[in-house]
C-alpha cells in the first residue's frame, strides 16, 4: 500500500504542470513538495530499478497471479522513469563520470516530452496498487 501511495505522490510531482493547469489551487500543495522532488526522484529511481530487477526475477508470479505481476512490473517501470526525470539533478551531483552524465542527459531528453503522461500514469498505477493491496 505504501508503494502505491509513494508512486501516486511521485506521479503528482511528475504531472504537476498538467495538474496546476487544470486546478490552480493545487499549486500550493505541490509547491510544498517541490523542494524535495530531487531527493524523492533519486531514491525512487533506485527503488524502481530494484523493483524492476526483482519483478523480472519473480516472473514465476505471472503464472500464479498475473494481475499482481503486471501491476508490479508496470509500477517499477513508471517509478524508475519518474525517478530519473525528477532526480536527475541530485544524481548528477554523485556521478562524476562525464560519460555517465552524458548518457543520463540523453535518457532525460528522451523521457522529458512524456513527463506529464508518465506522471498521470504513475498516479493511476499508484491508486491501482493501493486498491489492489486491499483485495
Amino acid at each position: 500500500m505504501s508503494y502505491g501511495i509513494w508512486l501516486a505522490i511521485l506521479g503528482v510531482l511528475g504531472a504537476s504542470n498538467l495538474i496546476i493547469a487544470r486546478r490552480p489551487d493545487a499549486a500550493a500543495m505541490i509547491g510544498k513538495m517541490a523542494p524535495y522532488q530531487g531527493w524523492m526522484g533519486a531514491i525512487s529511481a533506485l527503488w524502481g530499478i530494484y523493483n524492476l530487477i526483482f519483478s523480472i526475477l519473480g516472473i514465476g508470479l505471472l503464472a500464479v497471479a498475473p494481475v499482481s505481476w503486471i501491476l508490479w512490473i508496470s509500477c517499477a517501470v513508471v517509478q524508475t522513469a519518474l525517478g530519473l526525470l525528477l532526480g536527475v539533478g541530485v544524481m548528477k551531483t554523485f556521478i562524476k563520470d562525464p560519460t555517465a552524465n552524458a548518457k543520463m542527459d540523453e535518457t532525460i531528453a528522451k523521457l522529458s516530452p512524456f513527463q506529464g503522461v508518465i506522471g498521470l500514469t504513475g498516479i493511476g498505477l499508484g491508486l491501482a496498487a493501493v486498491v489492489w493491496s486491499f483485495m
